[in-house]
């Protein structure tokens, strides 16, 4: 008995060393983040799970592989990240870091990793500025693990920058109505404006060649370029099936300006939608949010009824759209 306490003993402080020598850095796909484990004898999926806190069966199909076939030493899987297993608010777990690449900026950062909050990062990591050294690691947030060694970052961070959190409370604590959607609207357009203004001004083409570069076709919509734009400071991170609504507005039928609500996405962010059933796409820029309404649950998104009209999508309550940003 007292063999077989002493040979556990030493198994549970040999895995605890692995795993406090091992620095966690993230990597991501078209499946979301994730971390790289590389398998050690007589490891299996449940004893990978338990080390990382996630599901054997998630792990086995993020990874395309059977869960019954059991996994090989030396071979390299990788581990998803997810509600259950990181966060990226408060201070406390196992820091999860990202390795910066060239001309990266904090914004950058933030973009690659589920838009995190630039505040949070300035805090986790000391920083006094937003632009960073290449090949410098940052903390990008926490894994949350009873395998893993936890720490307490001394400065406690900031859940949003007040400027942002208060355009979106805004939004989530109106209903959705024509005459909220109009006001926000309103607001988008007088921004476009200016942006549009100042571009003019420093561009010496004219302007019948801003109007070619600006705006998209009439089928995919006026913000198709700027999402071409977005996408070359910040890639596509998320590719989701999502449940859609309709609001209607008046907006969108003659200058195919499409207009959708989601959550957790800043105002601004330009998202591309496509209809599954006839691969249809739109690009739509974010209004605000839709949480905390009673006659948005079920719903993912909603998006003004042009925005629906352009994927062939008849007035419903509810239906199935990809959404990419």
């Amino acid at each position: 008995m007292k063999k077989l306490f002493f040979s556990f003993f030493v198994f549970l402080m040999a895995a605890h060393s692995v795993a406090a020598q091992k620095e966690l850095m993230v990597k991501s796909s078209d499946k979301g983040l994730y971390l790289e484990h590389k398998v050690a004898a007589k490891e299996s999926f449940y004893a990978v799970g338990r080390l990382y806190n996630v599901s054997p069966k998630f792990i086995a199909s993020f990874n395309s592989l059977d869960l019954k076939k059991g996994l090989q030493i030396d071979q390299k899987i990788r581990i998803p990240l997810t509600d259950t297993n990181f966060t990226q608010q408060g201070n406390v777990g196992t820091p999860v870091y990202y390795k910066v690449g060239g001309k990266e900026g904090l914004m950058t950062v933030s973009n690659k990793h589920n838009k995190v909050s630039l505040a949070n990062l300035r805090l986790w990591n000391n920083l006094s500025k937003d632009e960073l050294k290449e090949d410098s690691k940052l903390v990008i947030g926490f894994l949350h693990s009873n395998g893993m060694p936890a720490i307490t970052l001394k400065n406690k961070p900031v859940q949003e920058e007040p400027t942002v959190k208060k355009e979106e409370k805004q939004v989530i604590t109106e209903p959705v109505s024509e005459e909220a959607i109009k006001k926000a609207e309103e607001k988008e357009a007088k921004a476009e404006e200016k942006a549009e203004k100042k571009e003019e001004k420093n561009k010496p083409e004219p302007v019948v060649v801003k109007e070619v570069t600006t705006q998209g076709s009439a089928e995919q919509g006026y913000f198709k370029s700027h999402f071409e734009k977005q996408i070359k400071t910040s890639p596509i991170t998320k590719s989701e099936t999502v449940t859609s609504g309709i609001f209607k507005t008046t907006s969108g039928w003659q200058d195919a300006k499409y207009y959708l609500l989601i959550d957790k996405v800043p105002p601004g962010t330009i998202i591309k939608i496509i209809n599954p059933t006839n691969n249809n796409a739109i690009y739509a820029k974010v209004l605000g949010e839709m949480s905390g309404i009673r006659q948005n649950e079920g719903l993912n998104i909603r998006m003004s009824n042009a925005a629906a009209a352009a994927l062939n999508i008849s007035d419903q309550d509810k239906f199935i759209v990809k959404v990419n940003y």
